[in-house]
């Protein structure tokens, strides 16, 4: 098989990342029967607790079992699509840098999908009394628990669902999770103010059932968008920006729907908007357990899937995980443009930071040319979406937004809270236990509710240079360090130090002596300078 990263539009399904992460020694196949249930999560967990990033590996399950001893013939795939920086980039067939550049040029540039006439999803279609019985309908795929001892159930994590608006016809693809109450029957997470929720509520106003389709296993590049906020597009044409041609897509059996034709598994069926069941509890990537809510479940009508289909399952559950890695690479370079092209401000790079769930704290650089710019580009980030985001910081383009070390150096040393903070009511609460206590609605007017903090932590005048040698003298240090063979280095900005401003010509002809040599001079002219005490 060729690889995927020479193919133009890179791996066209699933198994073709595996074979790159494998290539690329990113893939661990792990042959030990292991239980779905109560030790695979846990065992891929270790490696978010206890490795550097650029150290974790993709895991493929080759002999999965169950509780009650049951095998499967699915294996289970985590952690490929997002367990590091790298293991992103490789699925989007970029280096690290490039990904802004990547996103932008996918919603710049969207190549809408392509309906085929059959794939390799529909190898096996199981309708009927296929759906019922042991070991039938969802019973044959290895859902395993991501959180054992505390979630209620199994639930679909890499879960990808299609829909459609039932006014403007316009699809959507999202990401929730699904909650296994039985083998025909999936409870789904509804945030209502997401497209999916616009939507179902849409439906049940028209007093309709909604169809969907859930997409368990597909190339990065659809999972990628599926985990994006990208408002107004279709997901399925990004992807397709994304891979440089277009996803094929083909009709689904039993809705009116499309899914791509060589994903692994589709599960087709309608959503109920007359009932609600209750859903949850569920580990959740705030890194607390979610609540139990009244949430809508989805009805079985068909499952496909590929003969040697393999499961994908995204690990959640307390940050840094697989869950804060995708949505950190997905939020930024949409936020990033949101800031940059549409409200054309000086922005430089935008940071989720893991330790938020890549949601709840938000890092903006700029380059000012203007002194209003830093809380400007913090409103616009505010308001980009009423769920995302409860602290936004705004720095200068020397301090990394993606070093939590640097950005607290900022908010130290550049800002006062007296006068560079401002608190923004009026927020939905997203899943934060601080909003209320468990059990009680964060509702309105304050002091209920959500809030959200703005931090213009950027330097308001000039500043004395940062206390660090001058480039040149720290890019001889790093020549020496490497001739010397010593460890690799991965350098922190800032790394060198730089003129802020605030060091006149007396001071720099001082420095300069002192590197010659004749600090003495220096001395004695200082000592010309000495006062009496009064």
């Amino acid at each position: 098989m060729a690889s995927s990263q020479t193919r133009r539009g890179g791996p066209r399904d699933l198994r073709e990342h595996v074979a790159e992460l494998e290539r690329r020694g990113k893939l661990v196949r792990f042959d030990m029967p292991i239980n779905k249930d109560t030790e695979l999560m846990p065992l891929v967990r270790l490696q978010f607790r206890g490795l550097a990033e650029e150290e974790r590996k993709a895991f493929l399950f080759e002999h999965v079992t169950d509780v009650h001893g049951r095998t499967f013939a699915m294996p289970v795939l985590v952690g490929a699509l997002a367990g590091s920086r790298d293991i992103y980039c490789i699925g989007m067939r970029c280096e690290p840098g490039e990904v802004l550049e990547r996103w932008s040029a996918a919603q710049q540039h969207p190549i809408p999908p392509r309906l085929v006439e059959g794939g390799p999803v529909h190898e096996v279609v199981l309708q009927g009394k296929e759906l019922r019985g042991e070991g039938n309908g969802l019973d044959r795929i290895p859902i395993p628990i991501s959180t054992p001892g505390f979630d209620c159930a199994p639930f679909t994590t890499m879960s990808h669902w299609v829909t459609k608006d039932p006014d403007s016809g316009r699809r959507n693809l999202g990401n929730y999770r699904g909650h296994l109450k039985a083998r025909d029957r999936l409870g789904i997470l509804v945030v209502p103010t997401s497209d999916f929720g616009v939507q179902w509520a849409k439906y049940r106003r028209q007093g309709r059932r909604m169809e969907a389709a859930l997409i368990l296993g597909c190339a990065p590049h659809i999972s990628f968008t599926a985990a994006a906020k990208l408002p107004g597009f279709d997901e399925f044409a990004v992807a397709g920006g994304l891979a440089g041609e277009p996803v094929e897509l083909v009709r689904c059996k039993t809705v009116d729907l499309e899914a791509p034709a060589r994903a692994e598994i589709v599960v087709e069926g309608v959503i109920s908007t007359e009932e609600l069941e209750p859903e949850a509890p569920f580990g959740e990537f705030i890194g607390f357990m979610g609540e139990r809510h009244l949430n809508p479940f989805f009805s079985v009508t068909c499952i496909t899937h590929r003969r040697d289909a393999i499961y994908g399952a995204i690990i959640s559950q307390f940050p840094p995980s697989e869950s804060t890695k995708l949505r950190q690479m997905a939020f930024e370079p949409v936020l990033y443009r949101h800031l940059k092209v549409h409200a054309n401000l000086p922005v430089t790079d935008v940071a989720f930071h893991e330790s938020g769930g890549s949601w709840h704290y938000i890092v903006i650089q700029l380059k000012k040319s203007n002194p209003s710019q830093a809380m400007q580009a913090l409103h616009t980030a505010v308001g980009f979406d009423p769920t995302i985001g409860k602290i936004f910081v705004a720095v200068d383009d020397n301090v990394d937004p993606h070093d939590a070390d640097a950005v607290n150096w900022a908010l130290c040393y550049c800002m006062q809270p007296h006068r560079d903070m401002l608190v923004v009511r009026g927020r939905t609460g997203y899943l934060d236990p601080s909003a209320s206590p468990l059990g009680e609605k964060d509702i309105f007017p304050p002091p209920s509710g959500n809030s959200a903090l703005l931090i213009d932590a950027t330097r308001k005048w000039e500043y004395p240079p940062l206390s660090l040698p001058k480039r040149e003298y720290m890019e001889r240090a790093r020549k020496l360090w490497e001739a010397a063979g010593l460890p690799r280095l991965k350098l922190k900005a800032p790394w060198y130090g730089e003129n802020l401003g605030k060091w006149d010509a007396e001071l720099e002809e001082d420095a300069e002596r002192a590197v010659r040599g004749e600090y003495y001079e220096t001395g004695e002219k200082l000592a010309r300078q000495r006062r009496k005490m009064e």
